[in-house]
Order: C-alpha cells, then sequence, then structure tokens
C-alpha cells in the first residue's frame, strides 16, 4: 500500500467572522467575535436568542445566483468556500489536475434543514404534500453538498459525505488523506459545511438545554470555553474547506504549500449520544492515535485548537484528555477555543478550525479565547487558554480537535514544512 504525503495547498471558508479566509483570520486577530442576535428567523419563543450568523452574504462571487437558488444554504457555502479555496490553491481541473484524480469529501451534521423546514410548511399550511417544493429532496440530503461542489468543478473521483456530528469536517479531512496516500486521488476537496440557524435547529439544542440562554442581551460575551460563567454553546454556520495534494504533486506544480497533514485519529466513546466519556476516553485515544501516525511525541505539539464549546461538561472532560495524552507539556502548550468567536458550527467546525490551526503555523501566532474571565479551575480548567488576545509563538505542529455528539472523536495534526 502506497504511503504519499499529504499537504494542504489551499483554503477557502465564509462563517460569522468574514466571507475569506484572510478577512476572517483578520477578525481573530483583532479578538473580534461573530456572535449576535438571531436574524435569520423569529426567535421569539426561542430561549437562545443569539447565533454566529454569516451576515450580508452574497454568493454571487463564485456561484451563479439562479443555480445557488437551487441550493439549501448549507450547500451554498460549501460550493462558495470549495471555490475559493480552489483559487487560493490555483487548481484548475482538467488542467493541474485530471478529473478523475480530484475528489469531493465532505462533513455536515444536520443537512438541508430549512429546505426540510421550508416543505413542512407548504403542507401544515394547508396545501398537502403536493404542495411541497420540487427541489426539497435534492435540497436537504447531506450529499448534495459534496455533490454540487463536484457538479461545479468537473471533480470525477470520491465523492460524498460524512455525517457525524461536531466531528464531521474533521473525519473528512482524515478520509481525504488516506484517498491520496493511497495513491487513488492527487487532489482532495475537503473540508465541512453547517447552515442550521433555523427553529428546528435553534430549537432543538434549546430543549436539550445544550445552547446557553444567559446572554441574550450580551451576544458577544455568550461563548466562554473553560470559563466559570459558561452555561452552553453558540450556534454557529458557515464552511471551511481545505485543498490537500499530494506533496510531490504539489511540489511539481510549484504550488503554495500551507502545512503537511502528518497524523489524524478517529474513535468512538461509545458510551453515551450526548455527553462525552467522563475521562475523555476516546479523545484521548484520537490524539494519542494522530501523534502516532504522525511519528511525533507529545512535546513536539505546540499549540492546540481546542473543541472548547463552553458546555459544562466538554471543557472540563477535554482538558483531562490533554493533560492524559500530554502530561507536564500540557501546561507548556498553547490551547484556545475559536469558538468564542464563531460559535459552534457543528459539521463545519473542524474544517473551519483547521484553518485557523494552519494559519497559526503560516503566522506563528496563536487565536485567543474570548470570555476567559474566570477560568474553572475547580473543574480542573487550569491550562493556558490564551485568554482574551491571541500571541506571538512558536508553532511547528498544531492539533485540531473536535468531539461530537454520538461520541466521535476526531483529530488532525498539522506541521510547517522546511
Amino acid at each position: 500500500m502506497m504511503n504519499r504525503r499529504v499537504v494542504v495547498t489551499g483554503l477557502g471558508t465564509v462563517n460569522a467572522l468574514g466571507h475569506d479566509v484572510e478577512s476572517t483570520w483578520a477578525a481573530v486577530k483583532a479578538s473580534k467575535s461573530g456572535i449576535g442576535p438571531i436574524t435569520h428567523v423569529d426567535s421569539s419563543e426561542l430561549s437562545c436568542k443569539i447565533a454566529g450568523e454569516v451576515k450580508d452574504f452574497d454568493p454571487s462571487k463564485y456561484l451563479d445566483s439562479k443555480e445557488a437558488r437551487k441550493m439549501d444554504p448549507f450547500s451554498v457555502f460549501a460550493s462558495y468556500a470549495a471555490l475559493q479555496a480552489l483559487e487560493d490553491a490555483k487548481i484548475k481541473v482538467g488542467e493541474t489536475v485530471t478529473h478523475e484524480r480530484i475528489g469531493t469529501v465532505l462533513g455536515n451534521g444536520i443537512g438541508g434543514v430549512q429546505a426540510l423546514e421550508a416543505a413542512y410548511q407548504k403542507i401544515f399550511a394547508g396545501g398537502g404534500p403536493t404542495r411541497i417544493p420540487p427541489m426539497t429532496v435534492p435540497k436537504l440530503i447531506s450529499n448534495e453538498a459534496p455533490g454540487n461542489v463536484a457538479i461545479l468543478v468537473g471533480a470525477e473521483g470520491p465523492c460524498y459525505s460524512l455525517l457525524t456530528a461536531c466531528s464531521a469536517a474533521t473525519d473528512a479531512i482524515s478520509d481525504s488523506a488516506r484517498w491520496i496516500k493511497d495513491g487513488t486521488c492527487d487532489v482532495m476537496i475537503t473540508g465541512g459545511t453547517e447552515a442550521a440557524i433555523t427553529l428546528l435547529g435553534i430549537g432543538g439544542f434549546c430543549v436539550l438545554k445544550a445552547v446557553t440562554s444567559k446572554f441574550n442581551d450580551q451576544p458577544t460575551k455568550a461563548s466562554r470555553p473553560f470559563d466559570k460563567d459558561r452555561s452552553g454553546f453558540v450556534m454557529g454556520e458557515g464552511a471551511g474547506i481545505l485543498i490537500l495534494e499530494e506533496l510531490e504533486h504539489a511540489k511539481a506544480r510549484g504550488a503554495k504549500i500551507y502545512a503537511e497533514l502528518v497524523g489524524y485519529g478517529m474513535t468512538c466513546d461509545a458510551y453515551h449520544l450526548t455527553s462525552p466519556h467522563s475521562e475523555g476516553k476516546g479523545a484521548i485515544a484520537a490524539m494519542r492515535n494522530a501523534l502516532k501516525m504522525a511519528g511525533l511525541k507529545p512535546e513536539d505539539v505546540d499549540y492546540i485548537n481546542a473543541h472548547g464549546t463552553s458546555t459544562e461538561i466538554n471543557d472540563p472532560t477535554e482538558t483531562k484528555a490533554i493533560k492524559a495524552v500530554f502530561g507536564p507539556h500540557a501546561y507548556k502548550l498553547k490551547v484556545s477555543s475559536t469558538k468564542s468567536m464563531t460559535g459552534h458550527c457543528i459539521g463545519a467546525a473542524g474544517g473551519i478550525e483547521a484553518i485557523f490551526s494552519i494559519l497559526a503555523l503560516r503566522d506563528q501566532w496563536v487565536p485567543p479565547t474570548l470570555n476567559l474571565d474566570n477560568p474553572d479551575l475547580e473543574a480542573g480548567c487550569d491550562l493556558d487558554y490564551v485568554p482574551h488576545k491571541g500571541v506571538a509563538h512558536k508553532v511547528n505542529v498544531a492539533m485540531s480537535n473536535t468531539l461530537g455528539f454520538g461520541g466521535h472523536n476526531g483529530v488532525v495534526v498539522f506541521r510547517k514544512l522546511p
């Protein structure tokens, strides 16, 4: 079996902080929050009235308006970010890579929930099932996102969705690397997308008491990972897309290389649908597996972009897992949660946060954890979470953690090329 090296040559994103990579990263460097009042739907009956919405978004830079109307927003976000990432990588399918040597694997959590709600509104308004909009099924199924991306660019390699909740994008990145490593593809379009800021999307998490309802009048203060006053996550939306490429293929065309993807780990707690294992068992195994694949020691890692959801259980459990894997080095690491700025983008989270990890390598700068006013020391949250302001720091190796409902754990490790 081949074991080719995998590098990142393109990045694309749309999220609550910006509609491209550099504007998003500038907002992160300025410690800005993208969280505000919900405007997509009437939130008057929701206990949580805030979210990390994509604001003032016009997809026409990359997408034909007629084609965009045929897609659910989660697919629009994916397509927009994918075309942006391909542009960044200077990939032209059919020229720089043949059609059959590029694939598309994307993560998603909830699918086309906006299309689903629209269809039900038609039914319950008295129209009956014959009034369901014709594009409902193509809009709501999760594989619509990679399918649309593949059609837009002519990517004829592997094409599918991974539906592992909050770890979906990370798992998609891992799967994509395998297709390159085994020689099936030379280039992969990967990452994740989500657009679930709807009555069903937000309301469902409200009744689970997973999202915060205590900061509706202070949206930018609401997402506060590792803080004693955290009270639940804040829903976000958007897409984060990476272009992965085989190293020699990238070198041969003179591509800009951001980083090398050197390791990944995927595990399941097999414990509970919505709560992580109390000792972080699955997260520990995923991080250790990723380091083993990378051939790295724990002390080689400089930065971890934590899952850091701002929930009562996740933050101390993830911290406990990091301590178990890294031992004394855990206190020398920089660890931060960028969900404090973007909100929790569910199936898109791992893609967006992988981008932040890669940019930390590029700029030798670690993003902050906002709103960390009172670290929850009683719960064991005593690491260096980079509170409030990002810092210049040596980053040769960065890890990104994603831990999802269902007990899914996904970890990727990136290394700066010499």
